[in-house]
């Protein structure tokens, strides 16, 4: 999948926007995503899920299934700021 760094988090890749990583599912791209930058998953994971600030969005749509969300190798993932309301 191609995912794309939003610009909070790019102090963390070096500066890169965007980047291909292998992956079948959320968590995997992370984990790659933290071999090819040392230390990116611990601005993005929290225990065992997302942190609560950040949302995923693969294809378009905001991912439900957090680490576990499948993605293809086509897709294209993007780390978004969570919106909250009340």
């Amino acid at each position: 999948p191609t995912v794309f760094i939003p610009s909070l988090l790019r102090k963390y890749t070096g500066g890169q926007e965007s980047t291909v990583v292998p992956g079948r599912t959320v968590g995997e791209v992370v984990r790659n995503l933290d071999r090819q930058f040392p230390g990116f998953r611990d601005h993005v994971v929290e225990g065992d899920d997302l942190k609560s600030s950040l949302a995923v969005s693969v294809d378009g749509d905001i991912a439900v299934g957090g680490l576990l969300e499948a993605v293809r190798e086509s897709s294209e993932i993007h780390f978004v700021p969570a919106i909250g309301g009340g």
